[in-house]
This record gives structure tokens, sequence and C-alpha cells, in this order.
């Protein structure tokens, strides 16, 4: 099983100077989940430091009657457990958990809006416990869906009420940028398979670790987060040199690049 809570340990020893790296569990996110209708908040694995605070949960997509409901089946330690398999009433290869996040940009008035920062989601699409991860910002690259900068994402402030998150529509540039340039909250929850690649397997046990970093004008680390989903069983251990190194690096050489690309 791949070492989640070392990872966050290594994390604030090398990157404490920028952000700081101590995880909050089992969390809510400020101030409320604008995603979706009857979306409750809690069960975040929260970080926040620089203005900026970033969440990440796992939940329970579709359980037994193919209906989405508001359990995250979190560990209280930054991990997240379901069961291996194709979700009910749903065509392969959809998994019954999916995984939701949450920026905000500007959570305790020190930070700015969404636009202000660049931030990295990391996924680990290697389901043994080894590492491979996919990295893209999914606030400022281009929506895969529509080939520009628009994403469908949930987008408001710390006034914006539950469920009540304002989304674009298509290929909207201009209405995307003019949410992102003057709104610090955005969320979305997405199905593993829509991002993990077209090898993705429901059906095995795994472990997939998924990271959230924000980088602030300047290229400096702001803020990170980390969770862990564990299916089935679990991922079957791999030789060594260790997992965690390699995202840990991954992580560090972001960072440099955005910082030397300002």
């Amino acid at each position: 099983m791949k070492k989640l809570k070392m990872a966050a340990l290594l994390l604030g020893s090398m990157l404490s100077v920028s952000a700081s790296a101590d995880l909050i569990f089992d969390a809510d996110v400020t101030s409320n989940v604008i995603m979706g209708s009857g979306v409750t908040n809690g069960s975040f694995t929260v970080a926040q430091a620089n203005g900026v605070e970033l969440g990440l949960r796992g939940k329970l997509r579709h359980n037994a009657a193919g209906a989405p409901e508001n359990t995250y089946n979190s560990n209280s330690d930054g991990t997240y457990s379901f069961d291996a398999g194709v979700a009910p009433t749903q065509a392969a290869p959809t998994a019954v958990w999916s995984f939701e996040w949450s920026i905000n940009s500007n959570f305790d008035g020190n930070g700015g809006d969404l636009d202000d920062y660049t931030y990295v989601l990391g996924l680990d699409t290697d389901p043994t416990a080894a590492v491979s991860m996919f990295n893209f910002d999914p606030i400022n690259d281009v929506n895969p869906n529509y080939g520009v900068v628009a994403w469908d994402h949930s987008i408001g402030d710390n006034s914006t009420g539950n469920g009540a998150g304002t989304e674009t529509v298509g290929a909207d540039t201009a209405g995307y940028a003019s949410l992102t340039s003057t709104n610090n909250l955005a969320q979305n929850s997405w199905k593993a398979h829509w991002f993990f690649g077209p090898g993705f397997d429901p059906t095995l046990d795994a472990t997939y670790d998924i990271s959230l970093t924000a980088f602030d004008a300047n290229g400096g680390l702001a803020a990170t987060t980390l969770i862990q989903i564990i299916v089935g069983a679990g991922a079957t251990e791999v030789p060594e040199p260790g997992t965690m190194a390699l995202l840990l690096t991954g992580l560090l050489g972001l960072a440099t690049r955005r910082r030397f690309a300002k």
C-alpha cells in the first residue's frame, strides 16, 4: 500500500518554506459546497496556507441502486476506501467511486482571485503501488471536451450558498474568464475514468494517489493537499525505489518549471 502519511511528512519537511503541508482530515471547505444539488460539505482532506485552501475527497458516486449519495468512506487519515467493480446500473468503465476537489484562492482574505494562481491536479494512473502521475491545471489548461480554456466547474465566492455555484456552458471562454477573474471558489466532482485514461479498470484492487497544488504569480508554492483512494484490497506491492519519492520529485519539478516560466 502506498505510504500517504509518509508523503505528507516528506512534503512538510521539503516544502515547508513555501507552504504548510499540514493536512486537515474530515474537514469542511470554506464556506460551502457549491456544486450540484444537495451535495453536503465535510470529509475533505484540506490544506490551508498563504490565503489558499485546497480540498480533496473520495465519494461513493453510485450506490447499489446506481444513485449518487453523500457517502465519502473516509478513513480519517486522508485515505478513502471503496469496493472494486463496475458501478451498479452503469456501464464499464464507471467505478463506484469518484473524486471531488475544491479550490478556494482567498479563503481567509489573504489570497486573490482564481486566475491569480496556477494549479496542478496530479492523478496517479497506476493501480499498483507504483506511482505514474498525470498532471494538469484544472483551472487554466484547455478543457479537452471543448478544446479551449473553459470548464464546467461550479464557481463562486465565500458567500455562495450550497449548490449555488455558477457554471459556464460549453466553450464559453469569455464567460469562464469572467468567472475566474472575479471569484475565488471553484469545485467539481469527476468520475475516475474521465481523467485516469483509457486503461482505467474499476474491477482491479488498486490504490490511486490524487494531489492538488497551487502556485502563486511568482511560481512559488502556495498550498498542496493529497489523498489516496483505496479500491478493494488495495494495490499489490511493487519493488522500490519508494513511490512517494517519485511523487515528491514530480511536485518539486512542477514548482521549479513554473518559477522559471514567469
